[in-house]
């Protein structure tokens, strides 16, 4: 897979598809590489004639690793968000935003659908806010809006997200062990993925690339951008929100919240999904990606 420069730092990138399909860039969300975009989801979306683009998201993958900021002060982030001043962060959303729009301008794609999931769809909300020129139509998947008032994640899908990392070189089996317990407490439960997947998956991201300390500074862009439903009502181009109904890290009120703050935006939710894109659930998804491309085509 090849290197690009965009927004100024490298990035890792894939595409797929017909030279000539409008494109989709898909955005994947915190601390998961691009290939947590499933080839039967990407199969999904070329077979109906779209050219997808994947990335990296910077401190992730094989992208732009941002070694010279360290682990951040959470601490410190979350007292200056609480007292009114902005935190000291190396990154916000916005600049992954600006990431991902300078992914289309290196590629000399003038605009594209954007869909993104969980971080990736606080992303795409802001790709679409602050880039518009160049998007098409947005999908936010299983993401939110930033608005301190909505409820937090259950205290179980928190600890599976935040618990301590296990090295793969010092102990593969307990770091895939602790990724199929913590996939089982935030996927969805009427669409269990088999743990086998599971594990393959887990093994295959650790293969490519490990660094955890990135997932700490995405962390601390995500708290850091605060709420951004004054920027998200300025989002002017076809919008669909999905949302697992059964979503226990990123409730399902922020999905309503997202297609609340969006002008025009559709809400669909998903009875019994969890905090995932299970294999059952994709060619679903994949229609309510087209509601949008739609509209958009269809100037709606």
């Amino acid at each position: 897979m090849p290197q690009i420069i965009a927004n100024g730092i490298p990035l890792e990138y894939a595409v797929y598809g017909p030279e000539k399909g409008e494109v989709i860039l898909l955005i994947m969300g915190f601390g998961a590489q691009m290939t947590r975009w499933s080839p039967q989801f990407i199969r999904e979306l070329t077979g109906r004639g779209y050219r997808v683009i994947v990335h990296d998201n910077r401190d992730v993958g094989l992208s732009h690793r941002c070694h010279d900021h360290g682990e951040p002060d959470m601490t410190a982030v979350y007292t200056a968000l609480m007292s009114g001043q902005t935190p000291e962060v190396p990154y916000l959303l916005n600049d992954m935003a600006a990431d991902s729009a300078g992914l289309l301008d290196a590629l000399g794609i003038e605009r594209a659908h954007i869909v993104g999931a969980s971080m990736g769809g606080m992303i795409a909300q802001m790709v679409a806010a602050n880039h518009g020129e160049k998007v098409l139509s947005l999908v936010s998947v299983m993401s939110t809006t930033g608005n301190p008032a909505l409820p937090p994640a259950k205290p179980e899908a928190m600890a599976a997200l935040t618990k301590p990392a296990v090295d793969p070189a010092e102990n593969l089996d307990k770091h895939i062990w602790n990724g199929i317990e913590s996939q089982k407490v935030i996927g969805s439960p009427a669409y269990p993925t088999p743990d086998e997947i599971l594990a393959e998956r887990i093994r295959a991201d650790a293969r490519r690339a490990y660094y955890p300390v990135g997932r700490s500074r995405q962390m601390a862009a995500i708290v850091a951008s605060g709420d951004r439903r004054a920027a998200l009502a300025a989002i002017s181009v076809p919008t669909v929100v999905i949302h697992g109904g059964a979503d226990p890290l990123v409730p399902v009120e922020g999905g309503h919240d997202t297609a609340a703050v969006i002008p025009g935006a559709e809400l669909h939710v998903i009875p019994g999904m969890g905090h995932d894109l299970p294999a059952q659930l994709i060619p679903r998804i994949a229609d309510l990606i087209e509601r949008a491309t739609t509209r958009a085509r269809e100037g709606v």
